[in-house]
């Protein structure tokens, strides 16, 4: 095949970037005014680490709020960890942003959305698509009828 350029996987790469740049921020200035984030993750992505407890209350995806309390926020180039509290009980949390799924700012009504893509599937149906789309008949043509535009002009 071909060699194409990946639009979706670099328009992925560069909203994972503006939130490493967006919690870069944070983690040196603190959240501004009334910024805050709703961070949606896939608990079973490589990388993630989680409390045993909160991987069996969320076995697919989970929802973290940063907004009020949190600590040790920390991002590198693939991801960052964040110390959040849940019930009076701070849990480390390590969350690859590969993982994540929605980056959702509501006081400016911000948000990223990441599809998952299983890549090389998806690839050989949009081709078994074409292919069909190529077989199938041309509807038949039809005569041109010549129409005069005296037909429609008022008298």
């Amino acid at each position: 095949m071909a060699r194409g350029i990946d639009y979706g996987n670099l328009m992925h790469q560069a909203m994972r970037g503006l939130i490493r740049s967006v919690l870069e921020d944070v983690a040196q200035n603190g959240l501004p005014g009334a910024h805050h984030f709703f961070i949606t993750f896939d608990t079973t992505a490589p990388g993630v680490d989680i409390a045993d407890w909160l991987h069996e209350r969320y076995p697919q995806e989970m929802t973290v709020v940063l907004q009020n309390w949190f600590s040790g926020l920390d991002v590198t180039e693939d991801g960052f960890s964040v110390t959040l509290n849940f019930g009076n009980q701070p849990e480390p949390l390590v969350i690859p942003f590969d993982a994540v799924r929605t980056f959702v700012d509501p006081s400016v009504e911000f948000g990223l959305r990441f599809e998952t893509q299983d890549g090389d599937d998806d690839e050989e149906e949009d081709e078994d698509e074409i292919e069909e789309e190529e077989e199938a008949p041309a509807p038949p043509r039809q005569e041109a009828e010549v129409v005069s535009l005296d037909k429609f002009r008022k008298t």
